[in-house]
């Protein structure tokens, strides 16, 4: 059983912006994700506890945690930031662009561990390099990752014609994702399904049935993931996502950031805030490190045999 992130209610002097939070007292830390909480057992919660701790900030010493997560309604994002602000936190660490977005209107200084997309074309920042506001952290680009996602797709399925894409249309992150990957499958001679949806029911793709699907990764898409995992192996269509967290959980393949690492990045950019760095000075960071996980499980109950070339670059290979 995942035990979830420790979730203090705490006093702690009122957030001054730029002061320095010395590890000797109290220091307060909000995570705002979309899904559950993170264990701190997690691969991902252990890589963020774990470069707090490099910079002097210990769990259950002089760091804590307040844990906020909306399991499928975004419509509670405000109130959970305003229960991080009462809370007093000193900085808020948010998963996903919905969260992003009203972690950063909340005005204290927040930081993106991952699923932001471009912050600059959603205008939520001015300029990476100098965002000029109470906002920064790690952020992915679409268009590349979009590129190398149908190229497995087109290498797992020599003749690809037609790709359904799958996004959340409520959010302008998401469509940015959405568009990029359809611009780069026009160039690729691929047709493209566009299924923009915005509740579960949304979730069908009988009118023409694709060769393959894509989809975009957010909290509508992984609350019903079982649902197109279900309607992938009933039609035997390979497709492809953006976190390994569905390649683990049923999906054929998965290619992304590797999460655990944009936690240890994000870790580090708490870390200097709390020492009396400004968001508005530090720059968005992008990945490193980029995963590629493939289930054979999966391919297997949807009658494919996946070439040679994608096994071996695969960092995972589920049995």
């Amino acid at each position: 059983m995942k035990r979830r992130f420790l979730a203090i209610l705490f006093a702690a002097a009122v957030f001054h912006p730029g002061a320095v939070v010395a590890p000797t007292a109290s220091t307060g830390v909000g995570l705002l994700r979309p899904r559950e909480a993170i264990p701190n057992t997690s691969p991902n919660g252990a890589a963020f506890v774990r470069g707090l701790a490099e910079q002097g900030y210990l769990l259950e010493q002089n760091l804590l945690i307040e844990s906020r997560f909306v399991l499928g309604r975004m419509d509670n994002v405000s109130r959970l930031v305003q229960e991080l602000v009462a809370a007093k936190v000193h900085v808020i660490v948010s998963m996903g662009f919905p969260a992003a977005l009203a972690a950063k209107r909340a005005g204290l200084p927040t930081v993106a561990a991952c699923g932001v997309g471009d912050p600059v074309a959603t205008g939520v920042v001015n300029s990476l390099a100098q965002p000029r506001g109470n906002f920064t952290g790690i952020s992915e680009f679409a268009t590349e990752l979009s590129t190398k996602r149908l190229s497995l797709l087109r290498e797992a399925v020599p003749g690809l014609r037609r790709v359904a894409m799958l996004w959340n249309n409520n959010y302008l992150g998401m469509t940015l994702h959405y568009q990029a990957a359809a611009k780069v499958a026009g160039t690729l001679g691929v047709a493209v399904q566009a299924l923009g949806v915005q509740e579960p029911n949304d979730f069908v793709m009988e009118r023409e049935r694709p060769d393959a699907i894509l989809m975009v990764a957010d909290n509508l898409a992984f609350l019903n993931r079982k649902r197109i995992f279900d309607f992938a192996a009933a039609h035997r269509l390979p497709a492809i996502y953006e976190l390994d967290a569905y390649a683990c959980e049923g999906g054929l393949m998965s290619y992304g950031p590797d999460t655990t690492e944009c936690f240890e990045r994000a870790a580090a950019l708490v870390g200097r805030i709390l020492q009396g760095a400004s968001c508005a000075t530090l720059p968005f960071e992008e990945p490193t490190r980029y995963v590629l996980v493939v289930n054979l499980k999966a391919a297997k109950v949807i009658g494919l045999d996946l070439p040679p070339s994608i096994l071996a670059s695969a960092d995972e290979v589920i049995e």
